[in-house]
């Protein structure tokens, strides 16, 4: 199987429809709600396609019409866990048996060659995530196009090989297919989400190593508007109330300064030494300017049990104490052992106990890996006789990716992603007995800024008003003005602007 780098498919050959032979199996998943006419011209056109049809079942997920749908040429599942679009999507392909599962809106027409075209990118790899080209019309039989915000994105990205870290927003459940066992690897769909279900699923695949495909040549016709197209910003507020606590990457939905989120942007794991060691590694990864952090302490906390103890001669102290200290911290977390991954946060930073990160070192660390879509940083601190003592920076994604195939990780990682080496104390990593006390002084600073900007916005007033006095004098007959007061050198403005200077 071919290993790609990044999203960049463009190494991949596929087939020409019609000039090679098929084995997966594919369920082509449909959620319906109350849409018994459309059904019946989306399902039929499925009996047409050149995919063998032995290899195909179709799926009707009936998410509580009444009277409930029935469609010859499928199988219909009723959801009976919840109700909306993300439990009939979970719902269909929980009943799907297809090694890929094909996702269809119920208002879709397809070309007789489109279940071709996606599956033979899956019998290449085993990770392609296929988004078909889907155009809107009207009325079946006109041509359409596909939106404005697809075609910018596919032509600003080379379609999608140059789409960075975020190829996943293009990922819809118009006409997108995904490998069955990779969509369950990264947890099949929320069937708590009733909207934007596709966008949250297609973040996760991209966690799971996946890799976008669109391809022209998969067409489908969606007939009538979109929800988004006639109703975008009721949608847009709809969606983000809660996709800000999902899909970290949308670093614009979380401007709060020290909320708590769901899913973390970095997942710090540090392995439990000392109480001060541990408490100095800990505190620093929760202080810094990346305020969405979260950290998996590691350690035998299930040794921690209750009986009689002496409490300052326990053997367990050092654990106990900690335990203690971050028991009710809602961004801390305990585990026996470091996560293996940090799914669905995009980034798992792994801290020796002992060394305190600096307040921007986890932003600096991330903005370094995005430059060039690392996989892998690694920060060297010290070096012994045991080896190089080392904080490490690992992409979901990358490494998701690297389990894919046989080998070390590490260097599958680096050919698909890229690593590099950097030292601490470039990005300001030190052992705690060199470190500056916290104090909370990333608060500080932001309310001696606060502070600032409320003395600008008191200033600028002063500006417009003196500004219109000035403006008022003016229009006035000479003889009725009088020649205004001095305060100082320069008279009133300029002592004003250069105060304006001076505060920024």
């Amino acid at each position: 199987m071919t290993r790609i780098r990044h999203n960049d498919y463009g190494v991949l050959r596929p087939p020409e429809p019609g000039s090679w032979q098929p084995s997966l199996r594919v369920s082509v998943v449909i959620p319906a709600y109350d849409c018994q006419e459309a059904l019946e011209r989306t399902v039929p056109a499925l009996a047409r396609q050149t995919y063998p049809a032995e290899l195909v079942e179709v799926i009707v997920a009936d998410d509580g019409s009444d009277p409930p749908l029935r469609v010859p040429g499928a199988r219909v599942v009723r959801v009976a866990d919840g109700w909306g679009r993300g439990a009939a999507r979970q719902a269909g392909q929980l009943a799907a048996t297809g090694d890929v599962i094909h996702w269809l809106d119920s208002d879709m027409l397809l070309a007789d060659d489109h279940l071709e075209a996606h599956l033979r990118w899956h019998h290449l790899i085993d990770y392609a995530v296929v988004i078909g080209e889907t155009r809107f019309v009207d009325a079946p039989g006109e041509e359409g196009e596909p939106t404005a915000y697809t075609r910018k994105i596919l032509d600003s990205t080379r379609r999608l090989r140059d789409a960075g870290a975020n190829p996943y927003l293009l990922h819809t459940g118009a006409s997108t297919s995904v490998r069955a066992e990779l969509l369950r690897a990264a947890g099949g769909v929320d069937a708590r989400l009733n909207m934007a279900e596709d966008t949250e699923l297609g973040y996760r695949l991209a966690q799971a190593g996946a890799v976008f495909i669109p391809d022209a040549e998969a067409r489908a016709w969606h007939v009538g508007p979109s929800t988004v197209m006639l109703r975008e910003k009721e949608v847009h507020r709809h969606n983000w109330s809660y996709l800000g606590d999902l899909i970290p990457d949308l670093r614009w939905l979380r401007g709060h300064p020290r909320r708590h989120w769901l899913v973390p942007y970095v997942r710090v794991a540090v392995t439990a030494t000392t109480y001060e060691e541990t408490r100095a590694s800990v505190d620093s990864a929760l202080a810094g300017t990346l305020t969405d952090a979260a950290v998996t302490l590691v350690g035998p906390w299930s040794k921690l049990t209750g009986e009689r103890r002496s409490n300052l001669d326990d053997p367990m102290l050092e654990l106990r104490l900690l335990h203690n200290l971050y028991a009710h911290e809602p961004r801390v977390e305990f585990a026996e052992s470091v996560p293996v991954s940090a799914a669905p946060a995009p980034f798992l930073v792994t801290l020796p106990a002992g060394w305190v990160l600096g307040a921007d070192s986890l932003a600096r660390l991330v903005r370094h890996a995005d430059r060039d879509l690392l996989g892998l940083v690694s920060v060297a601190l010290a070096e012994s006789s045991e080896g190089v003592v080392a904080v490490r920076l690992e992409r979901t994604a990358a490494f998701a990716r690297a389990a894919l195939f046989p080998g070390r990780a590490d260097d599958l990682v680096d050919e698909m992603f890229g690593s590099e080496w950097v030292s601490g104390a470039e990005y300001d990593v030190v052992p705690a007995d060199e470190a500056e006390p916290l104090a909370g002084e990333p608060a500080k600073w932001r309310a001696l800024a606060g502070q600032r900007a409320a003395e600008i916005k008191e200033l600028k007033a002063t500006v417009e008003r003196l500004s219109a006095e000035v403006e008022r004098l003016a229009q006035e007959p000479a003889a009725e003005q009088e020649p205004p007061r001095a305060q100082g050198p320069g008279g009133p403005l300029t002592s004003l602007m250069r105060h304006l200077r001076s505060t920024g």
